[in-house]
């Protein structure tokens, strides 16, 4: 049933006030809607789309720091490019012609542990990091035992390493906007100390394990008071729109049934740019 579609008529099978379940959501009454109490049309060009987010998962308005880093984290993985999995999956399902909305579910679907979900598992991390702490260790010993844990079992550290970058350009600027907007706490220099217990071991390594922007997330959004999960939502819902973009593409630009080999792609957009002065 559409949202927009009538309700049954319920009168036949009335619900006493004790049998109801409750949400804290979405108010929806006749020619009114308030999403955490405040009136969807208010909010209408007054919050940014990250500043929405932010009020319908947690509650409450976020400050003006908040809701700027809380965009930035968004931005920061709208897309990365032909080769992950869950856009792979997309463009998959778009070249046997099935509906966008398809398409999309399978991207979202093709999310796991090794895309997507690192950053559930860094929070959690994190966490242990800062009880060790809180037990007595340095921030230094705390994250030179976590690391040497995560080498001993033959994996790197959740939050580290890329198959690309040897340093994630997005983490470096998440970070320094957290620095700026005073909002880098006790996970920030969490990760900061793994980051130094990592370059430490650099000679020992068969290949650079950069925080990458799973980590940054993760550590920043522990900070802003997101819960795991929660941390893994971010990323679904920044990651959305380039699922979008790549079936649609898909369908657009390329030849129903194709067998896509993601090693052979290349790109014809646009050169370098920069934004306009007005966009800093």
């Amino acid at each position: 049933m559409s949202e927009h579609s009538p309700t049954l008529d319920r009168r036949a099978h009335p619900r006493t006030s004790a049998n109801r379940w409750q949400t804290a959501l979405t108010s929806i009454a006749p020619n009114a809607i308030l999403i955490r109490g405040y009136p969807v049309d208010e909010m209408m060009g007054r919050l940014s789309f990250a500043e929405a987010v932010y009020l319908l998962l947690m509650g409450e308005l976020p400050t003006p720091a908040i809701g700027r880093m809380l965009n930035a984290v968004l931005v920061s993985t709208i897309d990365h490019g032909v080769t992950p999995p869950s856009t792979l999956a997309a463009r998959n399902v778009a070249t046997s012609g099935a509906p966008l909305k398809d398409c999309v579910a399978a991207g979202i679907l093709a999310f796991g542990p090794h895309h997507g979900g690192d950053i559930e598992s860094c929070m959690r991390f994190l966490d242990a990091g800062l009880t060790a702490v809180r037990a007595g260790q340095s921030p230094a010993e705390a994250a030179d035992r976590l690391v040497e844990a995560c080498l001993r079992d033959g994996h790197a550290p959740p939050g580290f390493g890329h198959r690309f970058h040897t340093r994630d350009p997005r983490a470096a600027r998440l970070f320094q906007m957290a620095l700026e907007l005073e909002l880098d706490g006790e996970h920030v220099r969490m990760i900061r100390a793994i980051e130094r217990a990592v370059d430490s071991r650099a000679a020992a390594l068969e290949r650079p394990l950069p925080v990458n922007v799973d980590g940054a997330i993760a550590a920043i959004s522990a900070d802003l008071g997101f819960s795991y999960d929660l941390g893994n939502a971010i990323f679904l819902v920044s990651r959305l729109p380039g699922l979008i973009a790549h079936a649609h593409e898909e369908r657009l630009r390329q030849e129903p049934m194709r067998q896509i080999d993601p090693s052979d792609h290349g790109y014809d957009g646009s050169r370098e740019r920069r934004l306009p002065e007005t966009r800093k």
